[in-house]
């Protein structure tokens, strides 16, 4: 991706807990979501993608702990900064006017006494106290026209409207401070596959209108191969591969990412038996010696059973395995 940095992530360390009983749950990641780029964030429930969100947002919930590492936010007006070191007030400021999050099951987080319209507003009366009550109200009915509903639905409680323009409701308030960077927990598991795709094209249309970035985090493979421009797999808290979507589509590098790739059908070509991933992801109190993955490894050898594979560039991508 050409476009400049505007969030890297340096080294994160999440734990849950602390002393001895501690769990590490994102182990040393490191990444960089460019301008206008759509990053996927892919793995199996359990790999630490959700917990990266919510620690580089600094919204981990108790016994969540940052242990290290950095993220840096580049603002498009003023210098730099580390988010991990804003106060309360600035990190305030900081979540939702410059990145927001679109959270797991987003479409039952609307609060069902009060109306959408009330609920959109709030948003902009807390973080934009200046913008009158009528501006207030265009705005919003702006954000709900962008994300496809019509405007008379204002005024509709949310168990009024179907699960999807509930969604899309979300979509339009994650989206009504106009943020740079977006983060999308999982937003489309709860729905069928058509409102899936319509709701993930509307998203790339917006993202194409109003420039902001986008993280994706996702179990399911398939999505992220259409709608990203780069893709990053996660396994035991650590980031495996990261490389461009159609790279990882048509020469994935380490076997976790294959395993991945073959969980789903093909929509086009010849038909393939889908082989799967044997066993179960690694228990992170117990974390097995060397790579994470090589107990369910069809490719593993004496290597991997003893030391922890590091992320290293391959022709413009990066994998973290011996057999590269």
């Amino acid at each position: 991706m050409s476009g400049a940095p505007v969030l890297e992530i340096k080294g994160l360390d999440v734990d849950y807990g602390t002393g001895a009983d501690a769990v590490r749950a994102v182990r040393d990641v490191s990444l960089t979501l460019h301008r206008g780029e759509v990053l996927g964030l892919a793995g199996e429930s359990g790999s630490g993608k959700s917990t990266l969100a919510y620690g580089m947002t600094r919204l981990l919930p108790p016994p969540g702990v940052i242990t290290g590492g950095e993220v840096i936010y580049h603002p498009q007006a003023g210098e730099s900064y580390d988010v991990l070191g804003l106060t309360d007030w600035n990190l305030r400021a900081f979540r939702w006017a410059e990145t927001a999050i679109v959270f797991q099951g987003a479409m039952n987080s609307l609060n069902p006494v009060h109306k959408i319209s009330t609920q959109l507003t709030d948003v902009l009366r807390a973080h934009e106290p200046s913008m009158g009550k009528a501006e207030r109200t265009e705005r919003a009915k702006e954000m709900l026209r962008l994300v496809g509903i019509a405007a008379d639905r204002m005024d509709a409680y949310p168990h009024q409207l179907s699960g999807g323009m509930r969604q899309r409701v979300m979509i339009g308030m994650a989206l009504i401070l106009r943020p740079q960077v977006v983060i999308m927990d999982e937003p489309t598991t709860a729905l069928d596959v058509v409102m899936q795709r319509q709701i993930l094209g509307q998203l790339i249309e917006l993202r194409e209108r109003l420039g902001f970035s986008v993280i994706f985090i996702t179990h399911d493979l398939s999505l992220l191969v259409e709608f990203s421009d780069r893709i990053a797999i996660m396994y035991g808290g650590r980031i495996v591969e990261e490389a461009p979507a159609k790279a990882v589509y048509r020469d994935a590098l380490h076997p976790y990412s294959k395993g991945l790739l073959g969980s789903f059908p093909a929509l086009r070509g010849p038909r393939r038996e889908l082989t799967g991933i044997p066993g179960s992801p690694p228990d992170l109190k117990g974390m097995p010696a060397g790579c994470a993955f090589h107990p369910r490894c069809p490719q593993a050898f004496e290597r991997c059973g003893v030391e922890i594979p590091v992320l290293s560039d391959q022709d413009g991508r990066t994998v973290a395995c011996w057999l590269h």
